[in-house]
């Protein structure tokens, strides 16, 4: 089947020859005009239906949501709203559809809506546009990674470590559920012979590849057990984490702040009639609350805002001082007062930092040991880690990372005051003792990314089919 994609057409129009396409109804009007979609770009194609052309037989068939091929000729367009249409010659109707129970009309439906047709929400504008962005992300991070001479490995999916140290893992197992009820469960007889969950992160077994390929990066599935319904958690999703040998907190840093940068530019060069299509959809939406709730910035600008400022360096120490002597914190204004030095800070505090006070996306870094990962280096003063957080606006924290722990006596030492088993990670601790190296890393949640590109909002409505607590329907 020799078809023309509706993105060719509309990037090299060739005028008065006669060309097939196929694609979707969208809509269907007056028995003639024909708005027809096939996935490759946010626009409509419309398909004029002449009089005596097509039999009515066929005409009366064809509703929004069935499949056709339709063969015509490209020609320019009388009406308004397109600069060319297709003269039907022939059509084929490959699919019908049950007009009145298509779930798909031509009118705007509801994000909560759209998640029970998870299966059809594809067929709209906005989801179409949100997964043609995340399928470029997805590739411009792969070329990014590529074109730096990183290394693409698949760590594993099912896993004997808890790498964040949550503990809120999907447990993987063949033993009876019975038996797992119990109190005492001997996972030596499991299918792996010992206790397995689904992975929380690549990033321990990255290190691994790192300290022996030079730079790497794994993008892959993870999973989390939190039962948690907020709009920016779900249990399965999926994360890019690189890993670097020979490489500092601010080597890392300077790998993030391009990193990222370079994925913004390069969704704005490849998807621009999506993200137009984004922005004034959220331009719409800004106009209807209450002017103390709009964004400062519509979709497009915010991206461009992140490209075209340096990322801001500043210490846990130093944002810190700034919340605590801010007007938000000394009015109330935050819903976490900030107070002592150490406690972890929440959204609406790096959103600060980013939007009210530098004006341009942070980085903070050195955050207090007692709220980060075992693995991350202590510094000098033993009360910091050589951590480090990225943050945007309208988002907060984008990407976290840092220096690994590469001496195997401090290592040890926060193992230990973390209550974390040595024969567990006996394998990571082998690193450190076969040529070890400084080495750095970090962790982009991809969903994070795909939101923020987007202006959505929740985190089910940028991943095909979202798994969240109570919720697996397809």
């Amino acid at each position: 089947m020799d078809l023309k994609k509706i993105k060719q057409i509309y990037d090299s129009p060739d005028y008065n020859n006669s060309i097939i396409i196929g694609g979707w109804v969208r809509a269907f009007r007056a028995n003639r005009f024909i708005e027809l979609n096939d996935g490759s770009i946010i626009k409509n194609i419309q398909c004029v239906i002449l009089d005596s052309t097509i039999e009515k037989g066929i005409i009366k068939r064809i509703s929004v949501g069935c499949s056709l091929k339709v063969k015509g000729k490209l020609v320019e367009s009388q009406g308004k709203g397109q600069s060319f249409e297709i003269r039907v010659e022939e059509i084929e109707i490959l699919g019908e559809s049950d007009s009145e129970n298509y779930p798909i009309q031509p009118k705007k439906h509801s994000f909560e809506f759209l998640r029970d047709q998870a299966h059809l929400r594809i067929r709209t504008s906005t989801f179409s546009s949100v997964m043609r962005i995340r399928s470029n992300l997805a590739f411009g991070i792969h070329k990014f990674f590529n074109d730096n001479n990183f290394n693409y490995i698949h760590t594993p999916i099912i896993t004997s470590n808890d790498a964040e140290g949550a503990g809120e893992m999907f447990r993987v197992t063949t033993i009876d559920q019975n038996e797992i009820q119990s109190k005492e469960v001997d996972y030596s007889k499991d299918f792996f012979g010992k206790k397995t969950s689904l992975t929380v992160s690549g990033q321990l077994e990255a290190e691994t590849y790192a300290l022996g390929l030079g730079n790497v990066y794994t993008f892959g599935p993870t999973f989390r057990a939190e039962n948690s319904n907020t709009s920016r958690h779900a249990s399965e999703f999926w994360m890019i984490e690189p890993e670097m040998a020979f490489y500092d907190l601010n080597d890392n840093m300077d790998l993030a702040e391009s990193f990222l940068k370079y994925l913004l530019q390069y969704i704005l060069d490849s998807c621009l009639d999506d993200l137009n299509f984004l922005d004034e959809r959220l331009v719409k939406e800004d106009s209807q609350k209450p002017k103390n709730e709009r964004s400062d910035l519509n979709l497009i600008e915010k991206i461009k805002f992140t490209i075209n400022n340096k990322f801001v360096r500043v210490s846990y120490s130093e944002a810190f001082e700034i919340l605590r002597n801010s007007n938000y914190n000394k009015k109330k204004k935050f819903n976490f007062k900030i107070e002592e030095w150490g406690s972890d800070f929440q959204s609406e505090h790096e959103r600060f930092l980013v939007e009210k006070h530098f004006k341009s996306p942070v980085i903070i870094y050195d955050y207090p040991s007692k709220i980060k990962a075992f693995y991350m280096r202590l510094n000098d003063d033993k009360k910091t880690v050589r951590a480090m957080d990225v943050l945007f606006p309208g988002i907060g924290e984008i990407i976290g990372g840092s220096q690994r722990e590469e001496r195997l006596d401090v290592l040890k030492k926060r193992m230990n005051e973390m209550d974390i088993d040595e024969k567990d990670l006996w394998w990571y601790l082998d690193l450190r003792k076969y040529g070890t190296v400084p080495h750095s890393g970090f962790g982009l949640g991809f969903e994070r990314i795909v939101m923020f590109c987007t202006g959505m909002q929740n985190i089910r409505d940028v991943i095909p089919y979202p798994r969240t607590p109570k919720n697996a329907s397809f």
